[in-house]
């Protein structure tokens, strides 16, 4: 799993490259977002486009990242959500708490 993150103004595009499978890879995601949280970043972008799968820890570290964005008064989107990934949102009645959207651009223009 490859982590990167980069800046569109004020905000923070993290795209995600492999699989989210639990273990060391998804703590590492959360530990990203709660970063970013302590250091008053309000608005976050997941980007989901090169993730090939996920599992239920995936998941759980997705709905962990969502949660301590709210609770830090701040907010994230999921952007370039992959068929196989949507599908499991879809099974798991999750596609509802989350704001999803095609592209990265599409996404951080929804926070204005």
């Amino acid at each position: 799993m490859q982590i990167n993150e980069h800046r569109e103004g004020d905000v923070a595009v993290i795209a995600l490259k492999g699989k989210l499978m639990g273990g060391p890879e998804t703590q590492a995601v959360h530990e990203k977002i709660k970063e970013l949280a302590e250091n008053q970043v309000q608005k976050v972008v997941i980007d989901l486009g090169k993730v090939k799968w996920m599992n239920s820890s995936g998941l759980g570290a997705i709905m962990g990242s969502l949660t301590t964005m709210k609770s830090s008064g701040g907010d994230l989107k999921l952007a370039n959500v992959t068929d196989k990934v949507k599908s499991l949102f879809m099974i798991t009645k999750l596609v509802t708490l989350f704001d999803t959207h095609e592209s990265v651009e599409e996404a951080v223009g929804s926070f204005s």
